[in-house]
């Protein structure tokens, strides 16, 4: 972690941050991405820290923490300064169970409440529009059995590149998925995926091998793992093939994977184990339902409809 007061080396603040990042990284096992924004908003925080004259954590009180969460208002959103609170408290627990801090006062200031958007998602008929594009080349069949596996199991674009052997039982229908923080789940995949999936595998997939092996179902040209980049690509080509929204992204098959759930009358907190979500609060965002459906049964059922 780069200084914040510009000096050559490290000051205890940047030594302290590279500890509970570490503790980030090995002890709750946080994806890189996560570890790469904590990091960020720490480096904001020291520097926030050393141009209040602060340069250990004894200074800290809750006055100066009520004057850097007053300093968040401008110039962020507020799920960037929800974050930035949720580094900083953190890391302020950190240093107090090690004895650097002596107190938690910040840790009773709310973070800002988050607007959570609704998700753009397909309709069935759109989805099965998509899913009918690729044909039966080579590379068709590859895009054929990945779009189907990650409708089918609501995998994030990372997770269905980088899908292994050993992860997969077409037997039993199974798929293990280790997904953000190191979790893992258990997803069933559906009939269609699998039937795809053995086209891909048996037809398909022997031509993208080079003459090392490798354990990743899905390749590209080189024989390594088809990249997250790729199967972006791939996806809008399908969707502009069908006709569908230029904002069609690998994350919209996995809204619509669970709205479509959802909307069949599947338990959320089925749905939730299926998307490996810590929190039902971030699955609810899928249970929304049709203003005009729900204009009918006020009206139909409401004494004074």
């Amino acid at each position: 972690m780069s200084t914040s007061n510009g000096n050559s080396s490290p000051g205890p603040f940047d030594l302290l941050g590279e500890s509970y990042i570490d503790h980030l990284a090995v002890e709750k096992g946080l994806s890189p991405l996560t570890i790469d924004a904590y990091r960020s908003d720490l480096r904001d925080y020291f520097a926030w820290l050393a141009g209040a004259g602060i340069v250990s954590p004894e200074q800290i009180d809750l006055d100066s923490s009520l004057h850097f969460v007053a300093g968040l208002e401008a110039g962020r959103s507020s799920a960037s300064r929800s974050r930035l609170l949720s580094a900083v408290k953190g890391f302020h627990r950190y240093l107090y169970r090690e004895g650097d801090l002596h107190d938690l006062d910040i840790t009773s200031i709310s973070a800002p409440r988050i607007r959570r958007h609704v998700p753009f998602v397909l309709s069935q008929e759109e989805t099965s529009r998509l899913l009918d594009q690729p044909d039966d080349s080579k590379t068709g069949l590859r895009d054929s059995a990945m779009l189907e596996v990650a409708y089918s199991t609501g995998m994030r674009a990372s997770e269905v590149c980088g899908l292994r052997f050993e992860s997969l039982d077409l037997e039993t229908r199974l798929v293990r998925i280790r997904g953000k923080g190191g979790k893992e789940r258990i997803v069933p995949v559906g009939s269609h995926a699998v039937r795809s999936l053995d086209r891909y595998v048996n037809r398909s997939r022997p031509e993208f091998l080079s003459d090392s092996p490798t354990p990743y179902i899905f390749l590209n040209y080189r024989g390594g793992p088809l990249s997250r980049i790729s199967f972006w690509k791939m996806l809008k080509k399908y969707a502009a093939m069908a006709g569908l929204p230029a904002d069609v992204t690998p994350h919209t098959l996995r809204h619509s994977f669970a709205t479509h759930l959802v909307e069949g009358g599947a338990d959320l907190r089925a749905v939730q184990e299926l998307l490996g979500h810590s929190s039902i609060a971030t699955t609810q965002i899928y249970t929304r339902l049709d203003v005009d459906y729900l204009l009918e049964v006020h009206r139909t059922f409401h004494p004074r409809g």
